[in-house]
């Protein structure tokens, strides 16, 4: 991970469960939202770009 990446403010989905079971964090950055699972943050983060980020909510809020 790079040293930028621990600079990153992240937070928990609202829809994350609130037993620890489904949560997906998130990072917003000026050029990339940075998404990773709270459970395993050893593992790599993925990064998309913000006008991507802003189509799959949509899409996913079924709007």
């Amino acid at each position: 991970m790079s040293s930028g990446m621990t600079e990153l403010a992240w937070f928990k989905s609202s829809h994350s469960g609130s037993d620890g079971d489904s949560c997906v964090e998130v990072a917003i950055a000026e050029q990339a939202v940075h998404v990773r699972d709270s459970k395993d943050a050893s593992r790599q983060p993925f990064a998309v770009g913000r006008e991507c980020w802003s189509h799959f909510v949509r899409f996913a809020a079924g709007r």
